[in-house]
């Protein structure tokens, strides 16, 4: 029996003595979200005879999220219980069109048969124990972080989770610390637990590695009410450590706000990465050596000025180093905690430098509450690497490599009537690069959404 699993065995021990207790039963809420999702992605002109992308890849399905969180059992340790059963029903899978390769455990969307095909349907139970002492929370089984080192991605129709522990404590006025430790990934096209990588030796291969100790912690403190400082700090064993340093300010400026985030990571080798090949990530290492440890210094800073429903912003970001940035990527969908990290692109190879410009407007301002829409351009250049482009050669100490996404996202939820809270979305993206290895892209998601509280 695994830690997270007697640890849920106790605390459902520890309730069923109190089930009647006040606060258990009647804090507990429980919603069912409903994600219906459409993604239709073009590869086209580029690396084609390095890459091995199929030209179209297309699925279509209905995503189904029960969630129920318990409140706490009386006394001064307070118990509790959450879960979350995700299931995905496809509806179309592009006629063998759904982005399946013999290294992955699925396509965009699903997961897929020994043949390539998609699977029908697919489902998961995650479980979580808690307790709670005054204001210091522990939970145990799956979980979902959303910090600077650690980020679960929700870009498809069911999200990502992960398995472990943490801990949050907010006893300090104006204080927040967070601790915890990661052990197995469920991607967003899986029903499985699997081992956590990045970027370079994630291709579940006999060459490849992984690990399963994956410690962070850090805390966010309110200087001011419109000030706040971050510092955080992450180990994935035998890959790399990082550390990270955030500040971010809000700064009323005449009629609107003007909104600051600065962002740093300092990201090093750790253990195996250092000396052992297959441990090693992407980047270039000089004289045609794309893999090597980790080695990232990454700076960024977003400026976004909101003003009657409009939101003008720009940002700038350099990646230095030899390695490119690294975060928990198990290759089958994954986010990262900076401000690139795009529908397609993340924007954050070795030597790379990105500027971006933003917009996005309210149109409840004139109206229509509950329409929204927005659009993204980001351009990186000075990319190291190495290679062909086709028939092309890049000399083996390139620099100067490039890439641009324009994202544009439009989105509507009903406001009122018996349609009440359901969302479309429309998001479109188009890459554009001269990286070896990569093609261009082209990229649709239709996604319809609704969430049904049951108690």
């Amino acid at each position: 029996m695994n830690k997270s699993t007697l640890a849920l065995a106790v605390a459902v021990g520890v309730m069923a003595q109190q089930a009647g207790a006040a606060g258990f039963i009647e804090d507990s809420k429980a919603t069912l979200g409903l994600r219906n999702f459409y993604i239709n992605t073009d590869n086209r002109d580029g690396d084609t005879k390095a890459a091995k992308a199929q030209n179209k890849q297309e699925e279509w399905g209905q995503g189904f999220d029960l969630r129920f969180i318990s409140g706490y059992t009386q006394g001064t340790v307070g118990f509790g219980i959450d879960a979350i059963g995700l299931v995905g029903v496809r509806l179309d899978s592009g006629g063998g069109t759904n982005g399946a390769t013999s290294t992955s455990y699925g396509g965009t969307v699903f997961p897929s048969k020994s043949n390539g095909e998609a699977v029908d349907n697919f489902s998961s139970l995650g479980l979580t124990a808690k307790a709670k002492i005054s204001q210091t929370e522990l939970k145990l089984g799956t979980l979902q972080p959303k910090l600077p080192v650690i980020v679960t991605n929700d870009g498809r129709m069911l999200p990502q989770t992960f398995q472990g522990g943490q801990i949050t404590s907010s006893e300090i006025k104006d204080l927040t610390l967070v601790a915890g430790q990661i052990e197995h990934a469920k991607g967003r096209n899986s029903s499985n637990n699997e081992e956590l990588s990045i970027a370079g030796s994630n291709a579940h291969t006999a060459a490849g590695r992984d690990s399963n100790k994956f410690i962070y912690g850090g805390g966010d403190y309110k200087i001011t009410k419109d000030l706040t400082a971050q510092y955080y700090y992450g180990n994935l064993q035998d890959y790399y450590k990082q550390h990270f340093l955030g500040l971010v300010h809000n700064w009323a400026i005449g009629p609107g706000v003007l909104k600051s985030d600065f962002r740093y990571f300092n990201s090093r080798d750790d253990g195996a990465n250092g000396n052992d090949p297959a441990y090693y990530t992407t980047g270039d290492y000089g004289t045609g050596i794309t893999k090597g440890k980790v080695d990232n210094n990454l700076y960024s800073g977003l400026f976004l000025y909101t003003v009657e429903g409009h939101t003008f912003g720009g940002g700038y970001q350099v990646s230095n180093g030899n390695s490119d940035f690294p975060w928990l990527n198990q290759g089958d969908g994954s986010s990262a905690y900076i401000t690139t990290d795009m529908q397609i692109a993340k924007f954050a190879r070795a030597g790379e430098r990105t500027w971006q410009a933003r917009y996005s407007y309210d149109f409840a301002k004139v109206g229509v509450p509950g329409l929204t829409a927005g659009v993204v351009y980001l351009r990186g250049d000075n990319i190291d690497t190495t290679g062909k482009v086709g028939d092309r050669q890049v000399s083996t100490n390139a620099t100067g490599r490039s890439e641009w996404e324009r994202d544009i996202t439009v989105g509507y939820v009903v406001p009122e009537g018996p349609l009440k809270n359901v969302g479309v979305m429309w998001k479109n993206a188009m890459w554009r690069n001269d990286i070896p290895g990569q093609r261009d892209q082209d990229e649709n998601r239709l996604i319809v959404s609704y969430s049904i509280p049951l108690l």
